[in-house]
């Protein structure tokens, strides 16, 4: 498997996931004394920075935040905002010491009563991924443009304002875990540190900063809202139940971007059923080029051999040769890959195989990510080839880059420090727990939903995404009684791939879907 994709791919294809760790001892807190906000700086102007009293001092401790103003012309609209760059310190609950810096940007709009306006926490997934994903991909003031046909790692990193941005109907705040971004552990406490790194102390530090957070901004009135992708769409359920439980804070709905409820569906890759038969309609979605939102009407076919009789032939075994047969033949005529291959395969397509087999005739692999974007195979006539991928990889230092210049030029927070845009650090060293069942949130999220009737939660998914195919969290979200009306739990199928908001049509409908999910409230 190619290296750079394993902050994300080692989250499905592990086979030794485990639950949570326990809390560590000493509850992450607020540390004493927070200043109140100074009033934005004007555009142009040099940043003012907040006066913070934050604890201890500590050593590689982040710049104090940065408060400037902005506007953007948009279609038919111009919309002015303060944008708020800086950290958000996590101290030890009994001694005081610094024991996190945690970047958040936060984008509020000017001339609206804070308490009546909503506030969305925005977090990126991996684990290891920073918020520049969905940031300068779709949800903020700028984005960094892309498209199928321009991946590049040296692309110009020159964003533009973004008509798509959310900005309009909610504030965001972009937070970067520990380990990503510009954030940073600052305690020596090895304890601690690997307390971070895992699936029960991520939640714990981001429930205390968006707790900060609130408290800090004056915002505990307004409706509040999650945004993950990814592992973020896992962290999602979990974190509002935290907030809830832990911080008395209440979390109004959840937007989950390509999201993992249960790894139990991943952990066992190719010897697991259900796992084959999630993958099979994006497989097939690809195959047939699939590329609009809506486009999963068209697949109607898929859905239910994969949920029938391609189940029913796996579940009999490879000893049966009449079953392998006839899921070679329905296999191979669904993703367009040799019949030879597939029943060599077992009719067990896992997603690597299918990202290089797919158009290797032509020297060519897939992205797992999109399987409709195409990239050059380095050693297209071995047995095995360590490529990377067309768009993780492409889109990293653009990415990396647009932030780093938007921080320090247009938001004035100057930090001496790289950008981890995706840290693989982060991810080698997360700690999934030693327990014998896999981490889940699908519990975390029928808990929310039984217990808040105003909760909604809408999952989106691209139809041509390798990584978190949508079929998954179809068959899981059927698990889920209905509590209520039907659409208070929401998948809706757009075009592209695991980053769906790449696409420029997709960008435009997660926006329109999550605005209304936003305005019901």
């Amino acid at each position: 498997m190619p290296a750079a994709l394993k902050p994300f791919l080692v989250l499905m294809l592990a086979a030794s996931l485990g639950l949570a760790a326990p809390l560590h001892s000493a509850a992450l807190e607020q540390a004493a004394g927070e200043a109140a906000e100074k009033p934005a700086q004007k555009q142009g102007a040099a940043p003012r920075a907040h006066d913070k009293s934050a604890g201890p001092s500590a050593v590689n401790a982040l710049p104090p935040a940065v408060t400037t103003s902005h506007t953007i012309d948009l279609r038919g609209r111009t919309l002015h905002f303060k944008a708020i760059a800086g950290p958000v310190r996590l101290s030890d609950a009994q001694s005081g010491e610094p024991e996190a810096d945690v970047a958040a940007t936060a984008f509020l709009l000017e001339g609206a009563e804070p308490a009546r306006r909503p506030v969305t926490f925005v977090l990126n997934g991996g684990p290891g991924a920073a918020s520049a994903w969905l940031d300068l991909g779709g949800l903020g003031p700028w984005r960094l443009p892309f498209d199928r046909a321009t991946h590049s790692p040296s692309a110009r990193p020159a964003t533009v304002d973004n008509a798509d941005t959310w900005l309009d109907f909610t504030d965001l705040v972009f937070i970067d875990p520990p380990g990503t971004g510009y954030s940073r552990i600052l305690t020596k406490d090895g304890e601690m540190r690997r307390h971070f790194f895992s699936v029960g102390g991520d939640i714990e530090a981001l429930a205390v900063v968006i707790r900060k957070w609130l408290a800090a901004n004056n915002r505990l009135e307004s409706l509040k809202f999650l945004v993950g992708e990814s592992y973020g769409g896992f962290r999602a359920p979990k974190l509002a139940r935290r907030l809830q439980d832990e911080e008395g804070i209440g979390v109004a709905g959840l937007i989950l971007v390509s999201p993992v409820l249960d790894f139990s569906w991943w952990s066992d890759g190719v010897s697991s059923p259900l796992i084959c038969a999630a993958r099979l309609p994006s497989q097939a979605a690809a195959a047939r080029g699939l590329a609009r939102e809506g486009a999963e009407n068209s697949l109607a076919d898929v859905e239910a051999y994969a949920e029938g009789a391609y189940l029913t032939d796996l579940l009999r075994g490879e000893r049966d040769s009449q079953a392998l047969g006839r899921i070679a033949e329905k296999v191979a005529a669904f993703t367009g890959l040799d019949p030879a291959l597939v029943r060599k395969l077992g009719g067990r397509i896992d997603p690597a195989t299918f990202a290089r087999e797919k158009n290797r005739t032509n020297g060519t692999v897939t992205s797992l990510y999109d399987a409709l974007v195409f990239g050059f195979d380095p050693s297209p006539h071995a047995a095995a080839s360590d490529f990377p991928d067309p768009v993780l990889d492409a889109f990293k230092a653009p990415l990396a880059s647009a932030m780093a210049d938007i921080t320090a030029s247009r938001l004035g927070w100057r930090v001496e420090a790289r950008y981890e845009v995706l840290s693989e650090s982060v991810n080698r060293s997360w700690d999934w727990g030693g327990g014998r069942e896999r981490p889940e949130a699908l519990t975390d999220l029928k808990r929310e939903l039984a217990l808040d009737p105003a909760m909604r939660v809408l999952v989106a998914h691209g139809i041509t995404d390798q990584v978190t195919p949508y079929f998954a969290s179809k068959l899981l979200i059927r698990q889920v009684p209905p509590m209520g009306l039907q659409d208070r739990l929401r998948l809706t199928v757009y075009g592209g791939g695991h980053m769906l908001y790449f696409d420029d049509k997709s960008r435009a409908a997660l926006r329109e879907d999550a605005r209304k999910l936003i305005e019901e409230k």
